[in-house]
């Protein structure tokens, strides 16, 4: 069983970064893809950024420039790196991976940036 731990969330000053994480942990014979999505109140769940086995990335329109997916194969560890936060980057973060075809989820973790 594939289990997602997200940490590193909180709350920042506007201009201010956070790094999330994210540890995989269980059986995870081969990770396709990793990446992290938010969500606010109302609104659809939207990708942030996501990373490729193969190292591609790529990222949403609004944080490009600002945010930084890496992954530590060693740690089975994925980060989101964020700088210049907005408060528009308030919101749930969460991870998600695909191990073998299926997709799994973590349980979330807040980013507030306030101003």
């Amino acid at each position: 069983q594939v289990q997602l731990v997200e940490s590193g969330g909180g709350l920042v000053q506007a201009g201010g970064s956070l790094r999330l994480s994210c540890e995989v942990s269980g059986t995870v014979p081969s990770i396709s893809a990793m990446g992290w999505y938010r969500q606010v109140p109302g609104k659809q769940r939207e990708v942030v950024a996501r990373m490729y086995s193969g190292g591609e990335t790529n990222y949403g329109d609004s944080v490009k420039g600002r945010f930084t997916i890496s992954r530590d194969n060693a740690k089975n560890t994925v980060y989101l790196q964020m700088n210049s936060l907005k408060l528009e980057d308030t919101a749930v973060y969460y991870c998600r991976v695909t191990v073998s075809g299926f997709l799994y989820w973590g349980r979330g973790t807040q980013v507030t940036v306030s101003s």
